[in-house]
Order: structure tokens, then sequence, then C-alpha cells
């Protein structure tokens, strides 16, 4: 079975995140093994590097084609998505979305993904990325297999 997982900075609190980040799981259980890592936030002055640092050791565990979500990254839509996705599991197993801090990450974050993301030029906390980032996998999954959910 393909394996997905999402390495992200900070832990969710918010019931209603947590509730449709565990509705995306449930969906996606059907299309490959799904798992969500969450790594420490670190509320200080050398955040980006610490949790840079966390990130790579995370990454180094296993050895996966690796999605940055970066504002400088490729702006892809959802059937582009899909392709990318289906493209990246002909070549690796699993594959792994990394979702930064607040303040970033660092050069050698970037230098280790395979590909750096866009979803869009507009600014979202990054808690609330977490599930938009669940429901374009899905959807992904979904163009992937032909089934209706993306219109």
């Amino acid at each position: 079975m393909k394996k997905l997982r999402i390495v992200a900075v900070g832990k969710i609190k918010e019931k209603y995140l947590l509730d449709g980040i565990a509705e995306y799981a449930k969906r996606l259980g059907k299309y490959c093994s799904f798992c969500v890592t969450e790594l420490a936030d670190y509320a200080t002055a050398d955040a980006v590097k610490r949790e840079s640092d966390e990130i790579l050791a995370a990454l180094a565990k296993e050895k996966s084609f690796t999605v940055l979500l970066d504002l400088g990254g490729r702006e892809l839509g959802s059937p582009e998505i899909a392709e990318m996705l289906d493209r990246a599991y002909l070549t690796s197993p699993e594959v792994t979305f990394v979702i930064g801090g607040s303040t970033g990450v660092d050069d050698r974050v970037r230098a280790a993904a395979d590909l750096r993301l866009s979803l869009g030029r507009a600014t979202f906390p990054h808690k609330l990325m977490r599930l938009i980032l669940a429901e374009q996998i899905y959807r992904a999954f979904t163009i992937i297999e032909g089934t209706p959910y993306h219109k």
C-alpha cells in the first residue's frame, strides 16, 4: 500500500481542525496509509534552525518523495497535484509533505525537498493549512482513481 505522511511543525489543539483532518485521514485509508507527524514549535530566536533540524531528522527516518509547502514554490492546481502525486509513487513508496513553522524553514529543508509546492499566494494559518492539504491530497487520489469527488 502507498504511504503518505505530513510532517508539520506545531501541535493542533482545535477540535474542529482535528475533526476535519481525521475525516480526510479516514477517507484516505481507501488509497494509502496516511499519518501526520507533529514536531515541536519553538518560540525562540533560533526557531527556524531548530525546527528545520527536526524536520530533517524526521525526513531521514524514511526515504520518500518530499514535497515542501513553500510560498516560493510552484503553484499547481488540483489536477496537477494529482499528476505529481501519481508520478511520485512511480519512484518512491512514500510521499511526505512538509509544513514548516510560522517562521519558515531554512535552505537545508528547501534543498532536501524534491518539490517545493505553493497552494496559492494567500497566507493561511499553519494549522489550517494541514486541513487544506489533507483535503487536496484526498482530492488528488480521487482524480487519480477517477472517482466523482473532484468536479
